[in-house]
């Protein structure tokens, strides 16, 4: 891992990237935070080539993104094109829809129709990627709904971006899973997790109880990518939580 492999999650900035004017201001304070990645995210209408030239400006790489699932199920040649636009290899999915969740029998029929979109992205040459929270690992007679996608879709097609707070959250260990999906993922989400008054909350990294050398050496040993730092919630200005956050991967890791 060096700077240029570590991305801002723009999820973190959703408040500040709502408008098209929007994008670009934060983009460039995302720069000058010392960024020299992003992955796209929550954010407002903007065409794609208007962000690749924003991008191009400040030398910033789109190393991933979040897209709906209604888009890469229904408008799946347009994503592709997209992505090649950016030159962005790793088209995410941010959460399973609804109507999947809570059942084995959903997270089959998720993981059956899921492949066969991640095969068509795989052919076009890039790669899909799912990006889990804490319910899948909820257990279905005895096997977790991340167990059945990681059994019931294609290793060459289907990948993941494991996030590293959601795993701690349903009581399963970062480090396990980041290895488990070896061969598997091309970009992790580092997000802490650390106790407030009783409660487990967000923080930057290193702010919070993960174990951080751990989880890079899985992620270094299975050939991560990028590392997406990203905090859904921030206890001060999530620019500096972001700031907080690279200066304590390049200091400490």
């Amino acid at each position: 891992m060096d700077r240029n492999t570590i991305a801002a999650q723009l999820y973190t900035l959703r408040d500040y990237t709502k408008t098209e004017p929007d994008i670009e201001e934060t983009l460039k304070k995302v720069k000058k935070t010392g960024y020299n990645a992003v992955q796209v995210s929550a954010m407002g209408p903007i065409e794609p080539g208007r962000l690749k030239s924003i991008c191009d400006e400040l030398d910033l790489a789109i190393c991933c993104t979040h897209t709906p699932y209604e888009r890469l199920k229904n408008d799946t040649e347009a994503v592709i094109m997209e992505h090649k636009l950016w030159n962005c290899e790793y088209i995410g999915l941010g959460i399973m829809p609804n109507e999947y969740r809570g059942s084995r029998e959903g997270f089959l029929a998720f993981a059956r129709e899921s492949n066969e979109i991640a095969k068509k992205i795989q052919y076009a040459g890039l790669h899909f990627a799912y990006h889990n929270h804490n319910f899948e690992f909820e257990k279905f007679d005895g096997i977790t709904g991340m167990e059945i996608l990681l059994n019931e879709t294609d290793p060459e097609a289907f990948g993941f971006i494991i996030d590293t707070y959601w795993v701690q959250a349903g009581g399963a260990n970062p480090v396990e899973w980041i290895r488990k999906t070896a061969g598997r993922m091309g970009v992790v989400h580092l997000k802490d997790m650390a106790i407030i008054n009783g409660q487990q909350t967000f923080a930057e990294i290193g702010q919070g109880n993960l174990d951080w050398p751990s989880i890079i050496k899985a992620c270094r040993d299975t050939g991560v990518k990028w590392y997406a730092v990203e905090q859904d919630v921030c206890l001060r200005d999530p620019f500096e939580s972001l700031k907080i956050s690279l200066e304590y991967l390049m200091n400490h890791i």
